[in-house]
């Protein structure tokens, strides 16, 4: 039980560190560029536009309840986060050898610091996706609040991922690109550009089904829950036991593999 506890303890314990790396990770990973950190923002809203024109001006699915491109970003932002947060938590331990090889640091801490630094550039498009819903009139309501709680979902999973995937990464380089072919598919096996309805697929099928398994699934929906469809997590049980015990098991999956592997990083990097 003590071994169960002592990473997440290790973060509590070195949560002012944490912050203040994080700000300087998200803010030295721009430097030297002209635009800074705007950059950041200039991919996931070229990624949307491309989308919105390709899905919603030339390929029109069925007729959404509110207008395509709010339908459109709902499922990007959550998505946009993941990725990246998975991405460069991936990499932590590579990027901050040199804090790996010191005895004294808790190296536990470092994927952490990616995933927060990916939060400051997703709360931007979540008061984005906010705006733009004000823009065509759809103002948030009270549902609106569970965009709180669905982006404490997003960084429960990805964290739990990352704790993964960045103690295996240190043996197996490989993997990086491994889960960059990985994202490209995962993002045509989420529904974000397209839904069940568009695709002819019953709720029930068996596709369906398996698609759902995905934990992003449960992400995006939720998303669009809080500000199309209007519904409460609740209101889905059993998807809601499904996401939180996949997200337990890979983290104490993840900080476990990672404990045990950590004493061999510093030789290895």
């Amino acid at each position: 039980m003590k071994q169960l506890f002592m990473i997440p303890s290790e973060l509590y314990q070195n949560r002012k560190l944490i912050w203040t790396l994080a700000k300087n990770d998200f803010k030295t990973k721009y430097a030297g560029s002209y635009l800074g950190i705007i950059w950041a923002f200039i991919q996931p809203v070229v990624t949307v536009l491309v989308y919105w024109f390709v899905f919603g001006v030339v390929r029109q699915g069925a007729p959404k309840a509110v207008p395509f491109v709010l339908w459109l970003v709902c499922g990007l932002v959550p998505w946009f986060f993941f990725q990246d947060a998975l991405v460069q938590g991936t990499n932590a331990l590579i990027e901050y050898s040199y804090l790996v090889k010191k005895v004294v640091f808790k190296i536990s801490i470092l994927p952490l610091i990616k995933v927060i630094s990916a939060v400051f550039v997703h709360v931007f498009f979540v008061a984005f996706t906010l705006v733009l819903f004000c823009c065509y009139g759809k103002f948030p309501d009270i549902y609106a609040i569970q965009l709180l709680y669905y982006s404490i979902c997003a960084f429960a999973l990805v964290l739990s991922m990352t704790y993964i995937t960045s103690a295996v990464v240190v043996f197996f380089r490989d993997l990086t690109h491994l889960i960059t072919i990985l994202l490209q598919i995962g993002v045509w096996m989420t529904p974000i550009m397209w839904d069940f309805v568009d695709m002819g697929i019953s709720e029930n099928a068996l596709v369906a089904r398996i698609l759902k398994l995905n934990p992003m699934y449960y992400i995006v929906s939720g998303y669009r829950n809080a500000l199309v469809d209007k519904q409460w997590f609740w209101e889905h049980p059993g998807q809601t036991i499904y996401f939180w015990a996949v997200t337990v098991v890979l983290f104490l999956f993840g900080t476990r593999l990672f404990k045990k592997l950590k004493v061999h990083f510093a030789d290895v990097l």
